[in-house]
């Protein structure tokens, strides 16, 4: 009993490496069950058997591979800086630069999935608020910084995270080392130098 549980195990996990590997590969609307079955050398019938459609997949690989790695980028349990909620009550350019390279460095293990979700969910609505899920956990974080340091107006924090937030996750999803003609360090330096306008301590 223990080493079939063992074997449908190493199949679920065999079925989601092939189904990453396709959408990052081809996208997630061309990408058909058949090819993510072939590639995990199993058949359509053993895809079914574990995930009733191309959506669960995403589901799967979201709840599964995705979440903790968000929920560790936005306050990273193996580090003293803390979460992004304390770098914004802090409001200082060196607490709110450490955070965003901090961001920086996890996000390339988190990126495929996102943009893989991303796409899925121009197809399959019903990933919306899944997709969306992180972006607003995000802006509350910032919300209850500004909320903590009592900064800014009470009825323009949630705005204010929702810029800082959207400016970020835009960057996320297309920044690469030298794009636009900006090497890393400098684009760190210039996401936080807005983000201290845009939430820092005025004082």
């Amino acid at each position: 009993m223990a080493n079939r549980a063992a074997q449908r195990a190493m199949t679920r996990q065999l079925l989601l490496d092939a189904a990453m590997d396709r959408f990052v590969a081809s996208g997630y609307a061309a990408t058909t069950i058949d090819e993510i079955a072939s590639a995990a050398g199993t058949t359509r019938v053993t895809f079914y058997a574990y995930f009733p459609s191309k959506s669960d997949v995403i589901k799967a690989l979201i709840a599964e591979r995705l979440e903790d790695e968000l929920v560790q980028l936005r306050a990273p349990r193996d580090s003293s800086l803390g979460g992004l909620a304390d770098a914004v009550a802090a409001g200082t350019s060196e607490q709110l630069g450490a955070w965003i390279r901090q961001a920086m460095v996890r996000w390339p293990e988190v990126r495929p999935i996102v943009t893989i979700a991303r796409a899925a969910q121009a197809v399959d609505p019903d990933l919306t608020r899944i997709v969306d899920a992180w972006t607003d956990e995000t802006i509350e974080d910032v919300s209850t910084g500004l909320d903590k340091a009592d900064r800014f107006d009470a009825d323009s924090r949630r705005l204010r995270g929702a810029l800082a937030v959207g400016q970020l996750d835009y960057l996320f999803q297309r920044w690469a080392d030298g794009f636009w003609g900006v090497e890393h360090d400098r684009m760190c330096e210039l996401v936080t130098e807005s983000w201290v306008m845009l939430l820092g301590d005025p004082a």
